[in-house]
């Protein structure tokens, strides 16, 4: 895949061993891009200009502005990439939520979420998914591996689904939660059940990263990282398995750890 129309070229000075050297480097080409609902400008977004559609599908049903795919009537990315306008069946309340309710994340990248824990009633996860270790270290191994942007800037989150046929779908972006987004979407375009699924996540496992699995039926997620405690609350309140610090053949199970089979 060409990466290349979402790098910006630059000269810096690299410091090695006291000499100062002068070099060409790549950089993230950071993004603001506008959401449209049925012709209201919902929410802008800075992001990496990569698969907006799935993007925006991802937030809208994270936020329980729409319920499900079906929902949506018509889609279209502007040639420039910029903005994105969606025509669908909407929650009202949610949308209304959205807007009144809007609050900036703890997560990089300018994360925003309305519709946060508290807010919307969503069943307990009682998924029966079973994963074994080994297969949660060697993912891990291959999230970190297969990251182009990564290896390149140093500078994007990414986010994987591991579903229950063993296939994954991955996503990357400034923003935790944007990888998140997205990664759900493009499986929500492709008529991919997330239900029975595994999301790998770069980074720390807060409150608002572990409302995204909740919001969209996920049952396990797993991070490299550390979780907060109020993103072990919430999985616990809420069924989810988290599982934190997943690195080589070693992982903290942090709730509900009868999803992992030895």
């Amino acid at each position: 895949m060409d990466n290349s129309k979402y790098l910006k070229k630059i000269i810096i000075d690299k410091v090695s061993g006291g000499e100062f050297i002068e070099k060409e480097d790549v950089v993230i080409d950071e993004s603001r891009i506008s959401i449209y609902l049925n012709g209201e400008k919902t929410i802008s977004m800075m992001c990496i200009p990569k698969n907006q559609e799935a993007h925006a599908v991802g937030f809208l049903m994270s936020e329980n502005v729409i319920s499900s795919i079906e929902d949506i009537k018509s889609m279209e990315v502007k040639e420039d990439g910029l903005e994105v306008y969606i025509e669908a069946t909407v929650d009202a309340d949610m949308l209304q939520n959205l807007y009144k309710e809007k609050t900036l994340t703890s997560g990089c990248g300018g994360g925003i979420t309305g519709n946060i824990a508290g807010s919307v009633e969503v069943p307990f996860n009682q998924v029966s998914m079973k994963v074994k270790p080994e297969t949660i270290s060697s993912e891990v191994k291959k999230f970190y591996e297969d990251s182009e942007l990564y290896l390149l800037t140093g500078c994007v989150h990414k986010a994987m689904l591991y579903l229950e046929d063993k296939s994954t779908v991955t996503a990357e972006d400034i923003g935790r939660h944007n990888a998140i987004d997205k990664v759900v979407g493009l499986c929500k375009l492709q008529g991919l059940d997330t239900t029975k699924s595994v999301l790998f996540v770069s980074g720390r496992l807060s409150s608002e990263m572990v409302v995204k699995a909740v919001m969209h039926k996920i049952p396990i997620v797993v991070s490299r990282t550390a979780p907060t405690h109020l993103g072990v609350k919430t999985a616990h309140t809420h069924g989810i398995t988290l599982i934190g610090f997943a690195r080589g053949k070693k992982m903290n199970i942090y709730t509900h750890a009868g999803r992992i089979i030895g």
